[in-house]
């Protein structure tokens, strides 16, 4: 029999598995390539408490057929070398049955054709829209929005709510922040905007005096961010208080990470920060958030720290133990073509982060309308309160 989304997630005791004696016995083994250190650490430090949570759930509710699932982490650090060398161990040595990560576009854009090359199957929040190809890269599964699915949301609540048409457009030196800023750069310009000032920062720069000096002489009205570098947003919204400039920050969902609270130099130089986020995720003027998420955080409470990351970065790595659990479950195997072949054929699925939808040439499974602005200070056990202006 299936076993029920609830039961994968929560561990459920009514749930019937196959009896181990039917079952192989040998785990399913799923690769978790994180940058659990370094200066993109934040997200997959965060998908990491997801991840644990799921596969322990998983486990005392007697596994999947009998076969538990087993974590094999390593810590890439945010270095594509070191992204490289874990994913042809994990492929060549560990023999997992499927790869989840990395969590940076600069190592998925390292790892991505070694991956394909192993028919690994391969499940990631990584945005770069080039990261999906299912002629290149046939295995791989986009789990969050797209890049051009984030920056349409932030180009939109730019020129469309804030109604401000020049904008300086930053990120960090990373793949990531340099194909995001030029992305997101082309298409302010397509739209009537104009990109008074781009650049992309070292993350470790410890002064942005300069570069925010050089926006604010060029006109921008908004900061358009690129990066998951909490240090380097910290950086520049303590250098826009020092200059009393009151401009608001725009962009990656990193602007609402918690470790900013403890960054900033006082709670006023986070006003004025919009970050992407999710409908899953954002809580309405009772406090509320949509019924299924509510109720995991009521799951979640003394098992798993929400007081410094983010719920959604928290769901997603539950979303991904499950959807590797859920392909297992349901065709009776481990092997790449059994699990790339159950995803292919979900529709809906109702995960925690999104309600994910796959085919054998649409590898993009989150849904745009599910993509929100947040008010970036309003962080409550992960969650957000929608930036103004909506509804």
């Amino acid at each position: 029999m299936n076993v029920t989304r609830r039961g994968l997630a929560l561990g459920s005791a009514a749930v019937g598995l196959a009896s181990p004696a039917l079952a192989q016995s040998d785990p399913i083994r799923i690769g978790w390539l994180a940058a659990m250190t370094g200066p993109s650490s934040a997200p997959a430090i965060g998908f990491n408490r997801g991840v644990v949570y799921a596969a322990e759930a998983i486990n005392a509710a007697g596994g999947i057929k009998g076969r538990r699932v087993e974590i094999i982490t390593r810590d890439t650090q945010g270095d594509p070398t070191k992204a490289v060398n874990a994913t042809q161990e994990m492929i060549s040595q560990l023999r997992v049955h499927a790869i989840w990560g990395p969590t940076n576009s600069g190592e998925s854009l390292a790892t991505s054709a070694i991956i394909a090359r192993g028919r690994m199957p391969n499940i990631h929040p990584c945005v770069v829209d080039s990261l999906i190809d299912p002629r290149r890269y046939p295995t791989a599964f986009r789990i969050a929005p797209s890049n051009t699915q984030w920056d349409d949301a932030v180009r939109g609540y730019c020129m469309n709510i804030l109604h401000k048409r020049k904008v300086a457009v930053v990120g960090d030196t990373t793949g990531y922040g340099v194909s995001a800023l030029n992305a997101s750069v082309a298409a302010f310009r397509r739209d009537g905007a104009e990109v008074v000032y781009q650049a992309n920062i070292d993350a470790t720069q410890p002064d942005m005096t300069p570069d925010m000096l050089r926006a604010r002489n060029a006109g921008a009205e908004a900061i358009v961010i690129w990066s998951v570098s909490t240090g380097m947003i910290a950086r520049m919204l303590n250098t826009r208080a020092t200059m009393g400039w009151d401009v608001p920050f725009v962009g990656h969902p990193a602007l609402a990470s918690g470790e900013i609270a403890t960054l900033v130099e006082k709670p006023a130089n986070w006003e004025k920060v919009y970050a992407i986020g999710y409908k899953s995720c954002s809580y309405d003027a009772a406090g509320q958030l949509p019924a299924r998420n509510q109720e995991l955080l009521g799951r979640l409470a003394g098992k798993v720290n929400l007081q410094d990351t983010l719920l959604w970065w928290v769901a997603c790595g539950i979303d991904a133990v499950e959807l590797v659990a859920k392909a297992v479950d349901a065709t009776g195997s481990s092997t790449s073509e059994a699990i790339v072949g159950n995803w292919n054929s979900l529709t809906n699925y109702p995960g925690y982060f999104g309600t994910y939808t796959y085919t054998a040439t649409e590898r993009n499974g989150y849904p745009t309308s599910e993509v929100v602005m947040s008010a970036a200070n309003t962080a409550r056990n992960g969650t957000f309160a929608l930036a103004p202006g909506y509804g």
